[in-house]
C-alpha cells in the first residue's frame, strides 16, 4: 500500500511540475483528496507558518521593488560587473548570492542575469560559465539567508535542540560560499570558448546579431524614485534586526511566567516568541515603513512581479508540503524502521534524501518542512542537520525552475542550454560540485562551531 501511495505522490509532483506556476500546489491538493477520501489517511498539519513567512518576506521585497530599491541595487551590481568584465565568472555568482542572501528569495535576480549574459558575451567569455554558477549561487543562498522561509523553518524545527539562527548562519554562510567558489572553479573551462563554438560562430554570420551583441549600449534609464535608497536602508535594517533577534533570543519578552500562559503558533513552550513569527512581524513592518516613507503605494506593491512570484510560491508550498507531510505521517513508523539504523550510523546519507526531494518539489522551504522533522525523529543530531541543510538544493536537477529557464533565455549565444538527455544541462556540473562541497564544509564547520 505504501508504494501505491508513494506512486500517487510522485505522479502528482511530476504532473504539477509540467504545469508550472501553481501546478505543484493544485496537484498536491488532488493528492490530498485521494489520500483522505480513498485511502482514509489522516491529514497532517498544513504548512501555515512557512506560507506566512514567504508572504511576509516576498511582500516586503515587492515593496522594495515598487519603491525603486531593486533598481538601485541592480545599478550598483551592474557598475561592479562592468568595471571588471573579465572577472564576470567570479563576480556574477557573488552578486546573485548577495542579492538572495539579502532578500530571502532567488527571484530577485531576474534583473542581474541579463547583465551577466550581456557582459560575458561582449567579452567573449562563454556565458554558460558565469550564468550557470550564478543561478546555483542564488539557490544556495536560500539555505544561508536569515530571512528565507527555508532557514526560518529549520530554526523553528531545531530551536528545542539548542540551534539558533546565529548557529545556522555561522555554519551555512561560509559553507555555501566555499561551495560556490568550488562551483566557479568547476566552470572555468566548461564548454568550448565562444570563438570555437560552432553554434555561436553560425549566429555571428548574421550582421544584425553581431551588431546587437557588440553594441553594448543600453537604453537610457529613468532617474530612480526619491525613496529608492531609503527603501534599501529600511529593508537592510529589517534583515539586521532579524539576525539580532535570532542570535540573541534573550532580548525578546518571555511569557512563561504570565498567568494562564498557553503555548501557540506564535509563542513556544519556553515562553519566547517563535522566530518565524518575528520574521513575519519585522518584514511586514518594513513593508509598512516603505509605503509610508518612500512615497510608494500598496497598489504598486501588489502589482510588482515579486508579489506575483510569492503568491505562486505560497500555493506551491501549501500543496506539496501538506501532501508530503501527510504521506510521512501515515508511514512514519515504516520510514523510521527502514532508515533509522542507516542514518544513525551514517548521518550524511540523509543529505541524499534532502537533495532528491528538493529536486522533485522545486522548493528549499518545502523540502525543509517535509524532511527535517523526519531527521529529528530518526535521531540525527541537530548539528548534523544544520550541516546537511545546503543539500536541500536539488531544484536544478530538472531544468524547469524559473531562474534556470530565465538564464537560458537571456543567453543570446545559445551556450546555456539543456542537453539531449534533459539532465545533461549547463547547471548540472556547478550544481553538483557546489552542493557537495557545501555539505562537506558544513560538517567540518558544524563540528568546530556547534
Amino acid at each position: 500500500m505504501v508504494w501505491i501511495e508513494f506512486a500517487i505522490l510522485l505522479a502528482c509532483i511530476l504532473i504539477g511540475s509540467r504545469i508550472k506556476g501553481v501546478g505543484l500546489g493544485v496537484m498536491g491538493m488532488i493528492c490530498m483528496l485521494i489520500y483522505t477520501l480513498i485511502f482514509h489517511m489522516q491529514p497532517a498539519d498544513p504548512p501555515v507558518e512557512v506560507m506566512l513567512i514567504i508572504l511576509s518576506v516576498v511582500s516586503a521585497a515587492a515593496a522594495l521593488q515598487a519603491a525603486g530599491g531593486m533598481d538601485y541595487l541592480v545599478r550598483l551590481a551592474e557598475k561592479l560587473l562592468q568595471s571588471r568584465p573579465g572577472q564576470i565568472t567570479f563576480l556574477g555568482p557573488l552578486a546573485t548570492y548577495s542579492f538572495t542572501l539579502f532578500a530571502g528569495t532567488s527571484h530577485i535576480n531576474y534583473s542581474i542575469l541579463p547583465i551577466i549574459a550581456e557582459i560575458s558575451a561582449r567579452k567573449r567569455i562563454r556565458p554558460e560559465r558565469p550564468l550557470s554558477i550564478s543561478v546555483i549561487a542564488s539557490h544556495l543562498a536560500l539555505t544561508a539567508s536569515p530571512v528565507s522561509a527555508a532557514t526560518a523553518t529549520l530554526v523553528s524545527i531545531l530551536r528545542d535542540h539548542g540551534i539558533s539562527l546565529g548557529n545556522v548562519l555561522m555554519v551555512c554562510i561560509p559553507a555555501t560560499m566555499t561551495g560556490i567558489l568550488a562551483g566557479i572553479l568547476s566552470v572555468l573551462k566548461m564548454g568550448k570558448d565562444l570563438d570555437k563554438d560552432p553554434e555561436f560562430l553560425e549566429r555571428m554570420k548574421d550582421p544584425a546579431f553581431a551588431a546587437q551583441l557588440d553594441a553594448g549600449q543600453q537604453a537610457e534609464r529613468p532617474p530612480l524614485p526619491p525613496g529608492a535608497k531609503l527603501s534599501v536602508a529600511l529593508f537592510g535594517a529589517g534583515v539586521l534586526l532579524i539576525i539580532l533577534i535570532g542570535s540573541f533570543r534573550g532580548i525578546l519578552p518571555n511569557f512563561a511566567d504570565v498567568e494562564g500562559f498557553v503555548p501557540n503558533m506564535v509563542v513556544g513552550a519556553d515562553g519566547t516568541i517563535r522566530m518565524a513569527a518575528m520574521i513575519q512581524m519585522v518584514m511586514l513592518a518594513v513593508l509598512a515603513l516603505i509605503i509610508l516613507l518612500c512615497k510608494t503605494s500598496s497598489a504598486s506593491v501588489a502589482k510588482a512581479s515579486l508579489f506575483a512570484s510569492g503568491a505562486q510560491a505560497c500555493i506551491s508550498v501549501f500543496g506539496v508540503v501538506w501532501m508530503s507531510a501527510t504521506f510521512m505521517l501515515a508511514n512514519e513508523v515504516l520510514i523510521e524502521r527502514s532508515l533509522g539504523a542507516m542514518v544513525q550510523s551514517y548521518p550524511w546519507t540523509f543529505s541524499f534524501a534532502l537533495f532528491v526531494l528538493c529536486g522533485l518539489l522545486f522548493s528549499q522551504a518545502a523540502t525543509t518542512r517535509a524532511l527535517m522533522p523526519l531527521g529529528v525523529s530518526l535521531g540525527i543530531s541537530a548539528q548534523h542537520l544544520v550541516a546537511m541543510f545546503p543539500a536541500a538544493n536539488g531544484d536544478f536537477v530538472l531544468p524547469g525552475y524559473p531562474t534556470l529557464v530565465a538564464a537560458m533565455e537571456f543567453d543570446k549565444t545559445g551556450s546555456t542550454r539543456v542537453g539531449k538527455y534533459l539532465v545533461n544541462h549547463s547547471f548540472m556540473r556547478p550544481g553538483l560540485v557546489a552542493v557537495t562541497v557545501s555539505v562537506v564544509m558544513g560538517f567540518l564547520l558544524a563540528g568546530l562551531l556547534l
